[in-house]
């Protein structure tokens, strides 16, 4: 295998993994009612939309057929892909319904 090979598969394996990371998050919302799509844009305000992330909406499944992800779960995971404004709004979302749970 030659360099450039080696480069494009390392380019393929961070783009799918880097969808596994927008899924867990995509999916996280729908368990918790929540639009992914606002919350990334309060993340991101200057990004207009993300095309990976309604690709990603597409794959979740109803919060009845989910399973449950824990928050650290997800925080751990955005935070592997230096989504810090994200995983920064995500904490903000996290408390607000611990708020209206307890």
């Amino acid at each position: 295998m030659n360099r450039k090979e080696m480069e494009e598969q390392m380019i393929q394996a961070y783009q799918r993994d880097e969808g596994m990371m927008i899924l867990v998050f995509a999916q996280w919302c729908v368990n918790h009612g929540l639009d992914a799509q606002e919350i990334y844009q309060r993340a991101y305000p200057n990004q207009v939309t993300n095309p990976l992330l309604a690709q990603m909406m597409d794959n979740t499944v109803p919060k009845e057929e989910a399973e449950e992800i824990p928050d650290a779960t997800l925080l751990g995971v955005l935070s592997l892909f230096g989504n810090d404004d994200l995983a920064f709004v995500v904490s903000e979302e996290m408390e607000r319904l611990k708020k209206h749970r307890g």
